[in-house]
């Protein structure tokens, strides 16, 4: 059986990371010695709510769903993992379970670290313990961000935020146009901005009247950063 590797694209999406870019040589190339590739078709879970801790993982290509269940019973969707970006590693440090499921959203590439790979790194490499903590102060940074935008903006400007930012992390340039490359549905981006499907389509139209996106089917185009940015600071 051949051993995966990373293609090209891959392992640029990995080396680009903003947080792994900052790493020495000598550490990146030490985790991906220790990496396991794993390819995915949409929709596998990777990580389970109340499971116990087994591995790190940087995502490589396409996405992971990050999601939990409502009271009723529904799948609600808190975020998407970018390729480049790296979790796991908080239910590595305190030992508790996983406090979210993990799904596979489109086809998916992983670099897995196993646990014991994982401690052995952090023993090798002062670096690394440092450089993890500046990663949870900067998530917990962005989340207070989040609770601070959903109760002091407008839904407007919260969807116009979260627009740019599935624009910076998933966009496909072509011309003057920016395709999300990444497909939701409005009721997938609506729990992302923490309101009603109707509501965020009644934004959305909003939106492509002032000209800064066009809306496709499971898709968005952004035909205007600029429009956007104004609208996400109104």
């Amino acid at each position: 059986m051949t051993t995966p590797v990373l293609t090209p694209e891959e392992r640029q999406n990995i080396e680009s990371g903003s947080w792994y870019a900052k790493l020495s040589p000598a550490l990146r190339q030490d985790i991906l010695n220790r990496t396991i590739i794993r390819r995915y078709p949409d929709g596998v879970q990777v990580a389970t709510r109340g499971a116990p801790p087994v591995d790190w993982v940087g995502v490589a290509s396409g996405a992971v769903r990050v999601s939990s269940v409502s009271m009723s019973g529904k799948q609600i969707t808190l975020t998407y993992v970018e390729p480049g970006t790296w979790f796991g590693d908080i239910a590595l440090f305190d030992g508790l379970p996983r406090t979210h499921d993990a799904t596979t959203h489109g086809p998916t590439t992983l670099l897995i670290v196993r646990k014991h790979d994982f401690f052995d790194l952090l023993s090798r490499h002062a670096e690394l313990a440092e450089a993890l903590l500046r990663l949870n102060c900067r998530r917990m940074r962005l989340m207070f961000a989040s609770f601070e935008d959903l109760n002091t903006k407008p839904l407007a400007a919260r969807l116009a935020k979260q627009v740019l930012t599935l624009a910076r992390a998933y966009g496909v340039p072509h011309g003057e146009e920016t395709r999300i490359g990444l497909q939701l549905a409005q009721e997938d981006l609506a729990q992302l901005v923490g309101a009603s499907r109707q509501r965020v389509n009644q934004e959305l139209k909003g939106f492509e009247r002032e000209g800064a996106v066009r809306v496709e089917p499971t898709r968005l185009v952004v035909l205007s950063r600029d429009k956007l940015l104004a609208i996400s600071e109104r």
